[in-house]
């Protein structure tokens, strides 16, 4: 698969849409509710975020199908603004095809673009396997583990991981 990795437009929101919600109705990644409603979804992962980015299928036959997305936001407000917090999600049909971790190469030159000086993730889902292999792969640091810190839907109870990488000097 042959991809590029651009800015979000308007005219994304559907493809977005169509790869957030199985994955927020799996409720095995991220901790909004599986019944969040499209408009909710749209508020908080496009218009509550400094910069969003889409992947696209740029083979001969994907013809620019917005394949993953990410976004970009201050992690905390005032002065932790300099700390990114990101989210990244992939469509089914571009698992394991390497998106997700183009997608967070980019956010790695593209977060200082932004003025962010470190990255950091507050709930990696220790049983996300293939999101920790991308981020320890590229660098990040496991700080902490949280002990049963998300309701899986199907496994309960398991612990997450808060993941840095300094971008800065």
């Amino acid at each position: 698969m042959s991809f590029g990795v651009r800015a979000y437009t308007e005219a994304d929101w559907p493809a977005v849409w169509g790869i957030l919600q199985p994955i927020l109705q799996a409720g095995a990644t991220y901790p909004q509710p599986p019944e969040t409603s499209e408009t909710e979804a749209r508020q908080w992962w496009i218009d509550d975020h400094r910069a969003v980015y889409v992947a696209e299928d740029a083979s001969s036959d994907g013809g620019g199908r917005v394949v993953g997305s990410y976004y970009l936001t201050d992690n905390k407000p005032g002065l932790g603004s300099h700390v990114a917090n990101a989210g990244f999600i992939v469509a089914p049909s571009a698992s394991g095809r390497g998106v997700g971790r183009a997608m967070g190469e980019h956010c790695l030159t593209t977060a200082p673009a932004h003025g962010y000086l470190a990255l950091q993730f507050n709930l990696v889902i220790a049983n996300n396997e293939a999101s920790l292999r991308i981020w320890d792969a590229i660098g990040f640091t496991r700080v902490g583990v949280l002990p049963k810190a998300f309701r899986h839907a199907t496994d309960g109870l398991v612990d997450a991981y808060v993941m840095y990488k300094w971008l800065g000097d």
